[in-house]
C-alpha cells in the first residue's frame, strides 16, 4: 500500500490568552432530519488564526455542520454566531455578506464545468463586485492562482484538470475574496497520498499566509494529526471530546479511542 510522505505536524499552538475573539460561536445546536437527530445540543468556538479539525464517523453530521454555518440547512434549535452576526436572525443581504466572508471548500471542489479557471475565478469577483471594488480583476486571478501553485492553469477547463488541481483551483476560488474563515469539507477524500500531501500542506500556507481561521472536517486522522491546533470529537451528535491531538490521542475513552487505533 502506498504511504503518504510525512510532513511536520502544525506548530502553533494557542493558549487561553492567546486565541482572541471567536469568530464562530456555536451553542445547544439541534439539526434533525424527521426522527433522525443528526446534531443534539452541539457546541463549539472557532479562534483568530486557528485550525479546527472536526473528526466523526460517516453520517455523524460533520457535513450538515458546515452547511449550518453558513445556512445552506436551517438548524431546528440553539444558537450559531459567525463573524458576531446570529445567523438564523440575518436577512439575504446580510447573509450573503457574512457569506462573502467565510470560504467553502466543497469536498468535491464544486467548479464550474462549462466555465474556464479563469471564469470560474471570476465568477465570485463579479458576484461580489461592490466588496472587490478598485481591485484588478486580472491580479487577482493571477494572484489566487499562483498562491496554489496553478498560474499556467489559467485557460483550462475543469475537465482537463486532475483532482487535486481540481481541489486546489477551489480553494483559490476561495481565497480569492481573502475570508476571514475556510471552511473545508474532507479536503484530501478521494486523493492519492502524495497529492493529500500537498493539499494538507497548503492548508498550512493559508492558515500561514492569510492569517484565516479555518474549520476542518475530516476522517482523515493524518491530516488531522499535522494541520490541527485543536480537535473536535463528534459523537452522537455532540461535542464528545475537545483538545489537541496529542491530548486526545492519550484519552483512556473508548469512544474517543476508536478514532486513534
Amino acid at each position: 500500500m502506498q504511504t503518504r510522505p510525512q510532513i511536520q505536524a502544525n506548530p502553533l499552538i494557542f493558549n487561553e490568552k492567546e486565541r482572541g475573539a471567536a469568530l464562530i460561536a456555536i451553542r445547544d445546536l439541534h439539526k434533525a432530519f424527521g426522527n433522525h437527530h443528526v446534531l443534539n445540543g452541539f457546541h463549539m468556538d472557532l479562534f483568530e488564526r486557528e485550525n479546527l479539525v472536526i473528526v466523526g464517523k460517516s453520517g455523524s453530521g460533520k457535513s450538515v455542520l458546515l452547511k449550518c454555518i453558513v445556512r445552506l440547512e436551517e438548524y431546528d434549535t440553539g444558537t450559531l454566531t459567525v463573524l458576531g452576526s446570529n445567523i438564523s436572525e440575518l436577512g439575504q443581504d446580510e447573509l450573503d455578506r457574512v457569506r462573502s466572508d467565510v470560504g467553502f471548500l466543497f469536498q468535491g471542489s464544486a467548479l464550474y464545468d462549462s466555465m474556464t479557471v479563469r471564469e470560474n475565478l471570476q465568477f465570485p469577483l463579479r458576484r461580489h463586485a461592490d466588496r472587490m471594488r478598485g481591485e484588478n480583476e486580472e491580479k487577482l486571478i493571477l494572484s489566487a492562482l499562483e498562491s496554489v501553485g496553478l498560474a499556467h492553469t489559467l485557460d483550462l477547463m475543469p475537465e482537463e484538470l486532475s483532482g487535486g488541481m481540481k481541489r486546489r483551483v477551489a480553494l483559490a476560488r476561495t481565497l480569492i475574496l481573502r475570508p476571514k474563515i475556510i471552511l473545508y469539507d474532507e479536503p484530501t477524500s478521494g486523493l492519492d497520498p502524495i497529492t493529500s500531501k500537498e493539499i494538507i500542506e497548503l492548508i498550512m500556507k493559508v492558515q500561514h499566509q492569510y492569517d484565516t481561521a479555518s474549520l476542518i472536517i475530516t476522517h482523515d486522522m493524518d491530516c488531522a494529526r499535522v494541520i490541527s491546533n485543536r480537535m473536535i470529537i463528534l459523537v452522537d451528535g455532540i461535542n464528545y471530546g475537545e483538545g489537541t491531538y496529542q491530548e486526545l490521542a492519550a484519552s483512556e475513552d473508548p469512544k474517543i479511542r476508536a478514532f486513534f487505533k
